[in-house]
């Protein structure tokens, strides 16, 4: 019997094909210094399918199996879930990512304020591999760091292991499932609606980076047709500008290229990666260059199902030895 007589936080994690992807997430979740405050919510195809051990899952305020039949999506089905979560602020966290121990504490605090959506720290999981660094300070670069020691609001926060007001999320209703993921509809619509974000250092995730090469390769394409298809359309781009941004393919790189080293330097992650990770960023960011033309060009193509199946699990994206460390 807890203390309490409802939990402070529903921490949504989905388990597509077996529950072992999940299971060091869980341990880390049970090394919080709320874990009797915290209401876990397992999202899978099916309870006997995953595996689902449930002694794993003792020791927490509470937790609730959601069987949501096949998983093609691991937005779509953590959007699904939310209603079954009670707590009044849902955290979403994948099953490669790995919280700090006062994690789920430092974000109960934050909302305690009237953010509607709380980020973490993004740390990296993997840090031997520079393909990792590369891919990681592409999509997490801005939200990541020592820089600053307290909260503080922010423009827009990372579209997964963010936290938000459980309240806010279910205005959306069934348009939820449509909106959490990379498309960041969510955040948009947040924002259009008057809502605030906020950033707590403290609060740190592990992030399990790609770092297989071709899986490099094939994400940083796909990511940046993604984000080219997605600003055309919601911009409402004319022919004319599509064909602009295209003639200016050398330029993509060299335009994000500077972003991403003052981060760096913002967060004192230079010190460590400079110059070893800049021939995987020049990589990284002219295959996302190749991939945000081609969106401008063609549109979404396949990108949208691409994207849900490489979340499926993140151990087929790690090299030997960052999948060996990411196991033990």
């Amino acid at each position: 019997m807890t203390a309490t007589s409802a939990p402070a936080l529903s921490v949504v994690i989905v388990a597509p094909q077996r529950f072992e992807s999940i299971r060091k997430t869980i341990r880390k979740l049970r090394m919080q210094t709320i874990k009797d405050r915290l209401e876990i919510i397992v999202v899978v195809p099916s309870a006997v399918e995953v595996g689902v051990v449930e002694s794993d899952l003792s020791g927490f305020f509470g937790y609730k199996i959601v069987e949501v039949g096949a998983i093609r999506s691991v937005d779509r089905a953590a959007a699904q879930s939310i209603r079954s979560a009670t707590a009044p602020v849902v955290a979403l966290i994948e099953d490669h990512a790995f919280p700090d121990a006062d994690w789920a504490e430092l974000l109960v605090a934050a909302h305690q304020g009237s953010w509607a959506a709380v980020g973490p720290s993004i740390e990296n999981a993997n840090p031997a591999s520079m393909m990792s660094w590369a891919n990681l300070l592409m999509a997490y670069g801005q939200w990541g760091g020592t820089a600053a020691a307290d909260g503080t609001a922010i423009d827009d926060l990372p579209t997964h292991n963010v936290s938000y007001k459980r309240a806010l999320l279910l205005e959306f209703g069934t348009d939820l499932e449509n909106m959490i993921g990379r498309e960041s509809s969510l955040h948009r619509n947040l924002r259009a609606n008057g809502h605030k974000f906020f950033i707590e250092p403290k609060a740190k995730v592990y992030h399990l980076n790609p770092s297989r090469l071709f899986s490099t390769i094939a994400l940083r394409f796909q990511a940046g047709r993604l984000f080219g298809a997605t600003r055309a359309r919601h911009e409402r781009w004319s022919a004319l500008r599509r064909l602009l941004y295209i003639g200016a393919l050398p330029l993509i790189p060299a335009m994000h290229l500077p972003r991403i080293i003052r981060e760096m330097r913002q967060s004192n992650r230079h010190r460590e990666l400079m110059p070893r990770v800049l021939p995987a960023l020049v990589f990284g960011l002219t295959l996302s260059a190749l991939g945000e033309i081609t969106g401008y060009a063609f549109g979404y193509g396949n990108t949208k199902h691409f994207l849900e199946h490489f979340e499926l699990d993140r151990l087929n994206h790690l090299t030997a030895s960052d999948k060996q460390a990411a196991l033990a």
